[in-house]
């Protein structure tokens, strides 16, 4: 069974950090790009940030760059989102995504979701 499984989320105040993980199990994800998304209340998916299977190429959000960092450790079957200067627009659910359709960045490229992980960035 496929599982990605984030954590590492809760509340911080603006200004803070903080480091998503995101472990895969049940497949290799060797060659698969991987993704960060978010979901604020009310509002349509974001894509946040993603990176290819070797790591050589990512691509971020328009919102997060220069704060966000997206990373992999294929030995730990592991992504990791680093979060620096949180704003509270950053607030939402955040979900790591799998995708085996090469370096795209819509969520309807992404074939496997994780349940998310709450960010929630205080004023």
């Amino acid at each position: 069974q496929v599982q990605l499984v984030e954590s590492g989320g809760g509340l911080v105040q603006a200004g803070g950090s903080l480091r998503l993980s995101c472990v895969t199990s049940g497949r290799t994800f060797d060659y698969y790009t991987m993704g960060w998304f978010r979901q604020a209340p009310g509002k349509e998916r974001e894509f946040v940030a993603a990176i290819s299977w070797n790591g050589r190429s990512t691509h971020y959000g328009d919102s997060v760059k220069g704060r966000f960092t997206i990373s992999g450790d294929n030995a730990q079957n592991t992504v990791y989102l680093q979060m620096n200067s949180l704003k509270p627009e950053d607030t939402g659910v955040y979900y790591c995504a799998a995708s085996r359709n090469g370096f795209h960045y819509t969520a309807r490229s992404f074939d496997y979701w994780g349940q998310g992980t709450q960010v929630t960035v205080s004023s």
